[in-house]
Protein backbone atom coordinates (compact mmCIF):
# COMPACT_ATOMS: atom_id res chain seq x y z
CA UNK A 1 0.00 0.00 0.00
CA UNK A 2 1.35 3.60 -1.01
CA UNK A 3 1.09 7.03 1.03
CA UNK A 4 0.58 8.59 -2.32
CA UNK A 5 -1.85 8.67 -5.26
CA UNK A 6 -0.74 7.01 -8.46
CA UNK A 7 0.80 5.56 -9.85
CA UNK A 8 0.33 8.33 -12.75
CA UNK A 9 -0.62 7.86 -15.94
CA UNK A 10 1.50 8.56 -19.11
CA UNK A 11 0.93 11.79 -19.18
CA UNK A 12 1.70 12.40 -14.84
CA UNK A 13 -1.45 12.43 -14.01
CA UNK A 14 -3.40 10.89 -11.56
CA UNK A 15 -5.49 8.00 -12.38
CA UNK A 16 -9.22 9.24 -12.84
CA UNK A 17 -10.90 6.33 -10.94
CA UNK A 18 -8.30 8.09 -7.56
CA UNK A 19 -9.70 11.44 -9.10
CA UNK A 20 -13.13 10.86 -8.70
CA UNK A 21 -13.05 9.18 -5.59
CA UNK A 22 -10.98 12.03 -3.80
CA UNK A 23 -13.17 14.30 -5.41
CA UNK A 24 -15.87 12.87 -4.15
CA UNK A 25 -15.38 12.34 -0.53
CA UNK A 26 -14.26 16.19 -0.82
CA UNK A 27 -17.63 17.11 -2.13
CA UNK A 28 -19.66 15.20 0.62
CA UNK A 29 -17.59 17.18 3.53
CA UNK A 30 -17.21 20.08 2.01
CA UNK A 31 -21.13 20.77 0.72
CA UNK A 32 -21.72 19.27 4.47
CA UNK A 33 -20.24 22.06 5.73
CA UNK A 34 -21.67 24.52 2.82
CA UNK A 35 -25.17 23.42 3.92
CA UNK A 36 -24.89 24.11 7.60
CA UNK A 37 -23.10 27.17 7.05
CA UNK A 38 -25.97 28.24 4.64
CA UNK A 39 -28.19 27.34 7.10
CA UNK A 40 -27.32 29.60 10.34
CA UNK A 41 -26.57 32.77 7.66
CA UNK A 42 -29.78 35.47 8.70
CA UNK A 43 -31.30 37.06 5.94
CA UNK A 44 -29.91 40.16 6.58
CA UNK A 45 -25.72 40.09 7.60
CA UNK A 46 -25.30 42.61 10.55
CA UNK A 47 -22.77 41.24 13.51
CA UNK A 48 -19.03 40.55 12.90
CA UNK A 49 -19.55 36.71 13.24
CA UNK A 50 -22.68 36.40 10.68
CA UNK A 51 -20.62 37.87 7.90
CA UNK A 52 -17.68 35.73 8.95
CA UNK A 53 -20.46 32.20 8.65
CA UNK A 54 -20.76 34.18 4.88
CA UNK A 55 -17.12 34.23 4.27
CA UNK A 56 -16.68 30.99 5.17
CA UNK A 57 -19.66 29.48 3.37
CA UNK A 58 -18.39 31.73 -0.04
CA UNK A 59 -15.37 29.74 0.76
CA UNK A 60 -17.02 26.05 0.40
CA UNK A 61 -19.15 27.20 -2.26
CA UNK A 62 -15.45 27.85 -4.56
CA UNK A 63 -14.28 24.48 -3.27
CA UNK A 64 -17.10 23.01 -4.55
CA UNK A 65 -17.29 24.46 -7.44
CA UNK A 66 -13.25 23.93 -8.04
CA UNK A 67 -13.69 20.29 -7.59
CA UNK A 68 -16.43 19.83 -10.07
CA UNK A 69 -14.54 21.40 -12.80
CA UNK A 70 -10.62 19.82 -11.97
CA UNK A 71 -11.71 16.67 -11.13
CA UNK A 72 -11.76 14.25 -14.13
CA UNK A 73 -14.85 12.10 -13.07
CA UNK A 74 -15.68 8.33 -14.42
CA UNK A 75 -18.15 5.93 -13.26
CA UNK A 76 -17.52 3.98 -9.79
CA UNK A 77 -20.25 1.55 -8.47
CA UNK A 78 -18.81 2.06 -5.12
CA UNK A 79 -19.38 5.73 -4.33
CA UNK A 80 -23.25 4.53 -4.23
CA UNK A 81 -22.86 2.98 -0.69
CA UNK A 82 -20.06 5.63 0.43
CA UNK A 83 -21.42 8.47 -0.23
CA UNK A 84 -24.52 7.85 1.48
CA UNK A 85 -22.48 6.76 5.15
CA UNK A 86 -20.42 9.80 4.37
CA UNK A 87 -24.40 12.26 4.14
CA UNK A 88 -25.10 9.99 7.38
CA UNK A 89 -21.51 10.58 9.10
CA UNK A 90 -22.04 14.69 8.37
CA UNK A 91 -25.31 15.08 10.04
CA UNK A 92 -25.85 17.80 12.57
CA UNK A 93 -25.06 16.95 16.39
CA UNK A 94 -25.47 19.35 18.84
CA UNK A 95 -23.26 19.39 21.60
CA UNK A 96 -24.49 18.28 24.95
CA UNK A 97 -24.09 20.79 27.55
CA UNK A 98 -24.66 23.92 25.77
CA UNK A 99 -26.56 27.19 26.45
CA UNK A 100 -29.69 26.13 23.52
CA UNK A 101 -29.70 23.87 20.60
CA UNK A 102 -28.64 26.37 18.31
CA UNK A 103 -25.72 27.18 20.16
CA UNK A 104 -25.22 23.33 20.25
CA UNK A 105 -25.37 22.96 16.54
CA UNK A 106 -22.64 25.53 15.97
CA UNK A 107 -20.34 24.26 17.92
CA UNK A 108 -20.81 20.96 16.18
CA UNK A 109 -20.58 22.86 12.81
CA UNK A 110 -17.08 24.69 13.83
CA UNK A 111 -16.01 21.06 15.17
CA UNK A 112 -17.04 19.38 12.08
CA UNK A 113 -15.07 22.25 10.26
CA UNK A 114 -12.07 22.04 12.12
CA UNK A 115 -12.12 18.22 11.45
CA UNK A 116 -12.15 18.49 7.58
CA UNK A 117 -9.79 21.90 7.48
CA UNK A 118 -7.05 20.61 9.54
CA UNK A 119 -7.90 16.67 9.38
CA UNK A 120 -7.91 16.17 5.51
CA UNK A 121 -4.58 17.05 3.54
CA UNK A 122 -5.27 16.35 -0.03
CA UNK A 123 -2.19 17.80 -1.34
CA UNK A 124 -0.22 15.63 0.92
CA UNK A 125 -1.29 12.67 -1.11
CA UNK A 126 0.31 14.38 -4.34
CA UNK A 127 3.21 12.17 -5.75
CA UNK A 128 6.55 13.50 -6.70
CA UNK A 129 6.47 13.88 -10.62
CA UNK A 130 2.96 14.77 -10.77
CA UNK A 131 2.09 17.29 -13.88
CA UNK A 132 2.19 20.57 -12.02
CA UNK A 133 -0.23 22.17 -14.02
CA UNK A 134 -2.88 19.22 -14.00
CA UNK A 135 -6.25 21.20 -13.20
CA UNK A 136 -6.67 18.05 -10.36
CA UNK A 137 -3.51 18.71 -8.86
CA UNK A 138 -3.86 22.30 -8.79
CA UNK A 139 -7.29 21.78 -7.10
CA UNK A 140 -5.68 19.85 -4.06
CA UNK A 141 -3.15 22.66 -3.71
CA UNK A 142 -5.95 24.70 -3.49
CA UNK A 143 -7.97 23.15 -1.29
CA UNK A 144 -5.39 22.61 1.14
CA UNK A 145 -4.49 26.30 0.86
CA UNK A 146 -8.36 27.27 1.76
CA UNK A 147 -8.02 24.77 4.26
CA UNK A 148 -5.71 26.79 6.23
CA UNK A 149 -7.83 29.94 6.46
CA UNK A 150 -10.92 28.30 7.27
CA UNK A 151 -9.24 26.68 9.97
CA UNK A 152 -8.30 29.36 11.62
CA UNK A 153 -11.74 31.59 12.40
CA UNK A 154 -12.87 27.68 13.46
CA UNK A 155 -10.18 27.87 15.87
CA UNK A 156 -10.96 31.24 17.08
CA UNK A 157 -14.26 30.20 17.74
CA UNK A 158 -14.27 26.67 19.22
CA UNK A 159 -11.45 28.46 21.88
CA UNK A 160 -13.57 31.76 22.32
CA UNK A 161 -14.01 32.99 25.89
CA UNK A 162 -18.13 32.67 25.08
CA UNK A 163 -17.11 28.86 25.23
CA UNK A 164 -14.92 28.64 27.95
CA UNK A 165 -17.84 27.09 30.50
CA UNK A 166 -17.78 24.18 28.17
CA UNK A 167 -14.97 23.99 27.17
CA UNK A 168 -14.75 20.37 28.28
CA UNK A 169 -17.70 19.86 25.51
CA UNK A 170 -16.34 21.40 22.97
CA UNK A 171 -13.25 19.83 23.39
CA UNK A 172 -14.96 16.39 23.43
CA UNK A 173 -16.97 17.56 20.15
CA UNK A 174 -13.74 18.42 18.71
CA UNK A 175 -12.30 15.12 18.96
CA UNK A 176 -14.82 13.47 18.34
CA UNK A 177 -15.55 14.81 15.14
CA UNK A 178 -11.54 14.71 14.03
CA UNK A 179 -11.85 10.79 14.84
CA UNK A 180 -14.75 10.45 12.30
CA UNK A 181 -13.31 12.73 10.09
CA UNK A 182 -10.31 10.53 10.21
CA UNK A 183 -11.66 7.02 10.28
CA UNK A 184 -14.00 7.72 6.97
CA UNK A 185 -11.07 9.31 5.27
CA UNK A 186 -8.74 6.62 5.97
CA UNK A 187 -11.15 4.09 5.17
CA UNK A 188 -11.57 5.82 1.60
CA UNK A 189 -8.21 6.03 0.59
CA UNK A 190 -7.74 2.20 1.85
CA UNK A 191 -10.13 1.30 -1.03
CA UNK A 192 -7.63 3.08 -3.71
CA UNK A 193 -4.43 1.73 -1.77
CA UNK A 194 -3.49 4.36 -0.65
CA UNK A 195 -2.17 4.48 3.33
CA UNK A 196 -2.15 7.68 5.30
CA UNK A 197 0.87 6.77 7.38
Amino acid sequence: MSTLLGPLDQDDRIPPRQQTRVAAFLMSAHGAQARQLAATLPIHLLQPWQLELHAQYCREMEILSLLTRATTWVPDPALAFMIWQWEAAWMPQPMPGAADHLHGLLVDMAALGHAIHAGIRPAALLPEGVAPTDPFVLAMRRIEFESGRLLQAQILFLKGPQLVDVRDEVSAAVERRHAQVRELWTSMLGGLNVGTE
